[in-house]
């Protein structure tokens, strides 16, 4: 039998569901994780938050994310967007952990400039062990933003609050885009290894057959097999090379159209086929736009 999931829908609901200091804002709380408890009958459970959700923790809290789990022992910062799957592994006690997490609902900052950029932060869908690693000057940062927050929600509500709780969020999100690329310069070693083993894996995809058979491989392929999530993957690439995963694989296949237009006596439509194309047009279209003649074209001149 399926596990029935428990959907959360706003701030005051999860505040009753963990029997929390009830919000002083209804679509905004910054709580402090020390305050946080859950027994043995919430082991197993899995819930969705109808939130955003940005945290930062000394250790893990006995959360699993999607099919991960938070294995940190030393603060991090971590993001989720709404009605991603959370399961609890294990019971929490008061004062167990310190730190402090954000919630806020997509309503706080509808019609305004971040709820029209919200979509531009794409470390809201990475996986946690793509969590974003802090220096101190970095928390401190980060902190800062949370404390300029708190005083808000804290302070009377007027026809400002959206605009400056919204303009607070989103400079902590700014930073974080900022440390992200301190992040990815400093892991620049390991970030080409994975861009190695991405050019190991295409070939190998296209030596056994699975582009005429399966089609030509998605971003989410490589990033399951490569053990990232989609975006955090994607922002790698464009990081390291200047060039996003979806170029990568369409490099690949323009260079191997190649080699096979002047060697193989193949038509332009069974060279399709190979390269995973249902229809000989998309090919000739995604060939003629890389190179900017046809491939029939490119034939004829070699």
């Amino acid at each position: 039998m399926k596990q029935e999931i428990l959907h959360i829908e706003s701030i005051s609901k999860l505040a009753d569901a963990f029997q929390l200091e009830r919000p002083m804002h209804p679509l905004i709380s910054l709580m402090d994780v020390s305050n946080w408890k859950y027994g043995k009958e919430w082991i197993n459970k899995k819930i969705t938050l109808g939130m955003y959700y940005v945290s930062i923790k000394d250790k893990s809290c006995g959360l699993e994310y999607g099919r991960n789990s938070y294995d940190f022992d030393e603060g991090v910062l971590l993001f989720a967007a709404p009605h991603q799957v959370i399961t609890i592994t294990q019971e929490l006690n008061y004062n167990e952990i310190q730190g402090k997490v954000l919630f806020f609902h997509p309503d706080l900052i509808r019609n305004t400039s971040l709820g029209r950029s919200i979509d531009n932060y794409k470390f809201f869908s990475y996986d946690v062990h793509e969590a974003l690693h802090l220096s101190d000057a970095e928390q401190k940062s980060i902190s800062e933003c949370f404390e300029i927050i708190q005083e808000e929600i804290k302070g009377r509500i007027d026809h400002h609050s959206k605009t400056v709780i919204s303009s607070a969020i989103a400079l902590l999100l700014n930073f974080s885009n900022r440390y992200y690329e301190r992040q990815f310069n400093t892991r620049s070693l390991q970030n080409i290894d994975v861009i190695g083993k991405f050019d190991i894996l295409i070939k190998a995809y296209y030596k056994d057959g699975s582009f005429a058979e399966h089609g030509v491989p998605t971003v989410e392929f490589f990033a399951n097999k490569l053990n990232f999530s989609a975006n955090y993957l994607g922002d790698l690439f464009k990081k390291e090379t200047g060039k996003s995963v979806k170029e990568h694989i369409n490099l690949f296949i323009i260079e191997k159209a190649k080699t096979l237009l002047l060697n193989q006596p193949q038509t332009i439509g069974e060279i399709a086929y190979e390269l995973g194309f249902n229809y000989p047009h998309y090919f000739s279209r995604m060939f003629k736009a890389q190179t900017g003649i046809t491939p029939l074209e490119f034939r004829q001149l070699n």
